[in-house]
This record gives C-alpha cells, structure tokens and sequence, in this order.
C-alpha cells in the first residue's frame, strides 16, 4: 500500500489490478504465491509463545539476521521486540537470504506483497519467460537482501518477507510498462475513489516513499521495522536487470510473436 500525508491529510492507494494483458499463464507467479501461503501456514501451525505478547513462528529459524549472516555464527543473541533471544540460525547462515524470503510477519504483510506479485508480476513473467522469471525473482531478492545487510550491517533483528524480491520485479514493470493504468483504490480523507493512475505514478511514487522511508529511518533497524532498503535495493535491481537484458525489445518482440500466434 502507497501512503503519505500532507495539506489534504491522509493520502493511500492500494493497487487493485493493472490493464496490461498477459499472453501466457503465469505459472511461476501462481507457484510463488502458493508456495509463500503453505510456508505461513506452516510457519503459523508451528509457532509459539515465548513470553505474554510474544510469539515465535515455528520457521523462525529460517529468518535472516544481517549480523549473523555475516559473522557465519549459527547461534547469536538477537533482539526481538523487548526480549533478547538466541537465535539458531539455518545452516550455513547465508541460505537465510533465500529462505526468508519466504516467510511472513502476518497475514497483512503476508497478503500486500501476494497482491503486488499477482498485479504486477504476470507481465514480468509473460516478458522474461517462467524459468527466466524465476531465477529473476531469486537473484531480485538476493540483491535486495544485500542492499539490507548492507546499510545494517551489525543488526540483530530479524528479517523476513517476499518484499525484496518483489521490489524487483516492481523495477522491472516500471521499466517495460511506465504509461500502463493501474486501477486503484484511493483513499483522501474521508473521500474513497477508485482512479486509474499511470504505472509510472504509482510505482515511482512507492519507490520515493522507500527513499524518504528509509533517509527518515537510517540507524534504526536495530528496534525493528520495514526494510526500507531492502525495498530500494531490490527495485534498482530489477530496473537493471531488465535493462541488460534487453528491457522494452522483449516486450516487443514478445508481442510480435504473440501477435502472429494468436492471428495467423
């Protein structure tokens, strides 16, 4: 979800679906998002209490620590809300990049980054081909990942979610599909419209909010909160990535050979 604020109050949109058809089926963006609920429920069904207000899933193993990444050491003590804990970590500590991507702070978290892979990924998919769409996905969140370690190097708190690697492929319809609409749910106030904005205007405003975010929140990653550079890190990567491999002739090319499939 998009939110900010300023002389007119409370300003959000939350994306609802785009006008871009996509011409093969997103098998991948179907499995991921399959994949990402079985893991939560999993992750749910196996959690635990470990103090009032507290509770651990049942994966939190598989969480990713940036100190611990770095430092190698399975077990850590790490902050998690009020409460210092030892975290044992997955072995060897840098699967963690991947295997965190995968997990979920709740069913809120859990649903926005579902709902953004579901608009925005097909077109991606339908572009880059499902094995290629895949390994972009994967390397997508590994650089977001890299780009959080980076800029919390020494942070004790857990880190999980898909938004990483979704932030990616976010960079990768910005780049193809800047002047594509996206129906939107706008909230101003009081005042609840449904507009359809140009993709350039909502993904580029997210992406300036991630910015602003993280400026505003630099250092404070060891109390917890959003990966905002995670989120930086992941969209940069993928508007690079869908530029070296050879951004909007893809598209092109795609909808030349869709065309003539489709009509002759």
């Amino acid at each position: 979800m998009l939110e900010s604020s300023g002389a007119f109050g409370e300003i959000s949109m939350i994306p609802l679906r785009d006008e871009n058809r996509s011409y093969s089926t997103p098998y991948i963006v179907y499995i991921l998002i399959a994949v990402n609920i079985i893991v939560y429920l999993i992750d749910w069904l196996g959690s635990q209490n470990i103090a009032p207000g507290i509770r651990i899933g049942g994966l939190f193993k598989y969480s990713m620590v940036p100190a611990q990444v770095i430092s190698g050491d399975p077990e850590i003590p790490i902050k998690y809300g009020p409460y210092l804990l030892r975290h044992v970590s997955a072995e060897p500590t840098w699967i963690t990049i991947f295997t965190s991507m995968f997990l979920h702070g709740g069913l809120l978290h859990l649903g926005g980054n579902m709902l953004y892979l579901w608009i925005f990924g097909d077109n991606v998919e339908n572009v880059l081909g499902h094995i290629g769409f895949l390994l972009f996905y994967l390397f997508g969140g590994f650089c977001a990942a890299a780009a959080h370690i980076l800029f919390n190097i020494n942070s004790t708190v857990p880190t999980v979610g898909a938004s990483g690697a979704i932030a990616a492929v976010l960079g990768a319809y910005f780049w193809l599909y800047p002047r594509n609409r996206v129906d939107c749910l706008v909230f101003l106030g009081y005042f609840v419209t449904i507009a359809e904005i140009p993709a350039v205007f909502v993904l580029g405003l997210w992406f300036v909010l991630q910015l602003v975010n993280a400026t505003l929140t630099t250092g404070a990653m060891q109390g917890g909160g959003i990966a905002f550079w995670a989120h930086i890190g992941g969209f940069v990567a993928g508007v690079i990535m869908i530029i070296m491999l050879g951004g909007r002739r893809i598209v092109a090319k795609r909808r030349r050979f869709y065309g003539d499939f489709w009509y002759d």
